[in-house]
């Protein structure tokens, strides 16, 4: 007989897996957010008025990039606490297209994945 779910003590080994890869995303947001917020310290106010112009400009293009990396980085972090809830319902694992379990190896390397390999491969 095929499961049709991952066992508790698998889920708690996903869980970890999860909670790990939550932390660091958490930690490079802050990171991100921080960089973004404190772009201005690097003052330009004693140099020449074109190389500041040029300086204000790539300060602002990095702050945008900064900001979308931020962004991505908030992402990545709600697709890993909705993996949580999958766990919490025993639900996590389960492709939402096929209702098949998704294997292991994938989980591992996507732990917020919520499509097996077919499926997706499929939606293209």
């Amino acid at each position: 007989m095929e499961k049709t779910r991952y066992s508790d003590a698998e889920l708690e080994e996903f869980k970890a897996i999860i909670l790990e890869k939550l932390a660091k995303a958490q930690k490079e947001y802050d990171e991100l957010r921080s960089v973004v917020s404190n772009a201005d310290g690097n003052d330009v106010n004693d140099t020449s008025p074109t190389f500041k112009t040029l300086e204000e400009g790539a300060l602002t293009l990095a702050k945008e990039a900064h900001g979308q990396l931020a962004q991505r980085q908030m992402k990545f972090i709600q697709h890993l606490q909705a993996a949580l809830i999958r766990i919490e319902n025993k639900t996590y694992g389960i492709c939402r297209e096929t209702g098949k379990l998704i294997p292991k190896e994938r989980l591992r390397a996507v732990p917020h994945a919520t499509l097996s390999i077919e499926a997706k491969n499929n939606k293209k």
